[in-house]
């Protein structure tokens, strides 16, 4: 059973299918498959890596019409795997998990789902994945006022396509990855842009361009072409994860790079000082846009870095007193990154709560299995985040991982395998004293962060040394049985 129908869920299918399990089933709480690539349609929705590496390694695609995609050819790519790789049976869309519990006494986990009917049902899984990523759930921040404003209020990944913007007056929460996207669309559009900042991104240029048919023809004729760009990219992006990591000689060019485009691109001194980010670069996620700073400059568009009072019935009070007037608000504040697998409830072995287990921040053993959870893995779970990169890679590495796994429950030589406490343990220790010397850790509050300031979404490496340390599955690492558990008569 996985949970989710996005990147990851898919993938697992995929890998599932090779080991020669057919029994699979996956569900989705959406009416199709996609993931973020689904929610995500506002205006601009594009990666911030390059397409030939925001792919699957198995699945290359050589129609991409832009070199960094946009939403809808990533949708589109999405949907075609799933119905190339025989994916569209298992898939049970309308279907939201409520939550699963481990049945010691069949060694199986009972799973709770909600269907478009609104009744439960309970599926039976000697295998569940959990597979609903980092970047699921939105995040609107609960401000003074919010219910009296008497405008359209929406999230960006929630875009409300029925909401006209032409000659409006808009306020924009935020300035995070998907606003810089919108906003730009958004000030040729609207009568006036209100940008409330809390804290100033770093933005380097984009090197986007749109793909020509001579692109197409030699990557269909020349795979090795298109090959030759991945690998490439992926080189480049190990050397930008590292440098998000750690200071190296990359993250002295990236700041270059953001001064430079910065002075470039706004030239009012006034607005380029708003524009400056008061933490190092990499402490937030960097960015990568070719019409961020010239929207902002433009007079339609003004930008707020006072601090957000209240909402008012016309708009959004900062503490300075002023009221910034609004037809409509939009709020780009990210995503509830830290709560993974909320609001599922799962319970593991003697009715243990995974989000107590959690209660500090999320931790999981190469991000998958969790002690006292057995046959139970997370796809782009805790610390398997990547500050550059294609988080495809990671989830290639995990997808091949519980492939590994799997075939050994398939086999019939074990029934249930659960990572051992010390070596989860051991590696929970090591990833959060590497994360403590990283730049994620060096004062600024992200989405990376819990409130109590663990970092609980990034690895600290680089892909490479996460191929390497999930290449193989360690049966070792592992507590395994034969048999399911039989309850003692008499026993509850």
């Amino acid at each position: 059973m996985i949970i989710g129908g996005g990147f990851g869920g898919l993938a697992a299918a995929v890998e599932l299918r090779r080991h020669g399990i057919s029994d699979v089933t996956v569900l989705e709480k959406a009416d199709r498959v996609g993931g973020v690539w689904r929610d995500n349609t506002y205006p601009g929705a594009a990666c911030d890596v390059p397409s030939s590496l925001y792919s699957y390694s198995f699945a290359p695609n050589p129609t991409w019409r832009r070199r960094y995609a946009e939403q809808p050819d990533i949708l589109a790519y999405i949907e075609e795997l799933t119905e190339r790789e025989g994916l569209t049976g298992l898939v049970r869309t309308g279907t939201e998990v409520l939550g699963a519990e481990w049945d010691e006494s069949t060694g199986r986990w009972q799973v709770a789902a909600r269907g478009e009917d609104g009744t439960t049902t309970t599926y039976d899984a000697d295998l569940l994945v959990s597979a609903v990523g980092q970047l699921s759930r939105p995040h609107i921040p609960r401000l003074p006022g919010m219910d009296q404003f008497t405008g359209p209020a929406f999230h960006s990944a929630e875009w409300d396509h029925d909401v006209d913007l032409d000659g409006k007056r808009v306020v924009v929460v935020g300035t995070g990855a998907s606003a810089i996207q919108f906003v730009p669309h958004l000030q040729r559009r609207a009568a006036h842009v209100t940008v409330l900042q809390r804290s100033a991104p770093y933005v380097v240029p984009k090197p986007d361009r749109a793909y020509s048919g001579l692109h197409h023809r030699a990557f269909r004729r020349l795979p090795l072409t298109q090959t030759f760009g991945r690998e490439l990219t992926r080189s480049l992006s190990e050397q930008l994860n590292q440098a998000l990591a750690e200071q190296t000689a990359f993250t002295k060019a990236f700041l270059l790079a953001f001064k430079l485009h910065l002075r470039h691109q706004v030239k009012d001194p006034t607005l380029r000082a708003r524009l400056v980010p008061d933490y190092p670069v990499g402490c937030k996620r960097l960015l990568f846009s070719n019409d961020w700073y010239p929207a902002l400059s433009q007079p339609n568009v003004d930008v707020v870095t006072d601090t957000i009072a209240e909402v008012t019935p016309d708009g959004v009070r900062t503490v300075d007193g002023d009221v910034h007037r609004a037809d409509v608000i939009i709020y780009g504040t990210g995503f509830l990154a830290t709560e993974f697998l909320v609001p599922m409830r799962i319970r593991g072995k003697d009715g243990r709560d995974l989000h107590d287990w959690w209660a500090g921040g999320a931790h999981a053993y190469l991000g998958m299995t969790v002690p006292g959870f057995p046959n139970f893995f997370l796809v782009y779970g805790p610390n398997t985040n990547l500050g550059g990169s294609s988080i495809l890679s990671m989830i290639e590495c995990q997808t091949g991982y519980l492939g590994q796994a799997a075939s050994m429950l398939a086999d019939g030589g074990v029934t249930r395998v659960e990572v051992r406490p010390e070596v989860a343990e051991r590696f929970d220790h090591e990833m959060q004293e590497r994360l403590a010397d990283s730049v994620w850790t060096s004062g600024c509050a992200s989405w990376y962060q819990t409130p109590g300031g663990r970092v609980t979404t990034n690895w600290p490496g680089q892909v490479r040394e996460y191929r390497e340390r999930t290449e193989t599955f360690e049966p070792a690492d592992h507590l395994t049985a034969t048999e399911p558990a039989v309850q003692p008569v008499g026993q509850p």
